[in-house]
């Protein structure tokens, strides 16, 4: 996710979620061209376009997908940028940064004409943070008071196998990949950490590799 312009709740004629899924809630709170909108908890989220340096560690995941893919022609995997992802089940819609799934999927929806995926059909998903909008990105902060709205427990209630969570915050500077999602709680049950500069090994069923030595915190 990127720097957040507006978060909030507001009156709508639907409920913001089904708005969302029709492909008219963007227009309903005047989203500029390029900003993300966002349903996260019942709250409306809306950001502007990434900045260069989150869009290239974006790029350089699909870039690592796609060497997997020439390299092994039965690598099933693809990546999309900027796909509506809709969580049935919760009545959440999120944009994330990266989608993982079979080629056939993104195929077949882009035929069908389809405004978003569902859970079901993607096998991991990527987010980049911002010194705005990280805070979604997350898992939860401890504490009532603390306690914002996480995509991290989105992920994990529908059950989408793994989140690969970039992290540019200069003090955590890490990517992490979340798996073992637990529906009932919300929460990811395991995960594995590398440093920015350390080589991401992902796991079966990717077995992909990416080179993180450009990867850099944002600037404070």
């Amino acid at each position: 996710m990127t720097m957040v312009d507006h978060v909030g709740r507001m009156s709508l004629p639907d409920t913001a979620y089904n708005m969302w899924t029709r492909g008219e809630l963007d227009d309903f709170v005047h989203a500029p061209e390029g900003h993300r909108v966002e349903v996260i908890e019942g709250e409306i989220v809306v950001s502007p376009a990434p900045v260069v340096a989150h869009g290239n560690i974006v790029h350089h995941i699909t870039r690592a997908m796609e060497r997997a893919a020439f390299a092994d022609p039965s690598f099933p995997w693809s990546a999309r940028q900027m796909t509506n992802l809709s969580l049935l089940g919760i009545e959440q819609g999120y944009i994330p940064d990266l989608v993982v799934a079979e080629e056939h999927v993104f195929e077949s929806a882009g035929e069908a004409e389809q405004m978003y995926l569902v859970a079901d059909e993607i096998e991991m998903v990527v987010e980049v943070t911002s010194k705005d909008g990280a805070v979604y990105d997350r898992p939860p902060a401890e504490g009532r008071a603390l306690r914002k709205p996480s995509k991290w427990s989105g992920y994990a209630r529908v059950e989408i196998p793994y989140y690969l969570l970039v992290d540019r915050s200069p003090k955590i500077a890490s990517t992490r990949l979340y798996s073992i999602p637990d529906a009932g709680t919300g929460a990811y049950l395991h995960s594995d950490t590398w440093a920015f500069g350390e080589t991401v090994r992902l796991p079966e069923p990717f077995g992909v590799e990416i080179d993180t030595r450009r990867w850099t915190a944002w600037k404070d």
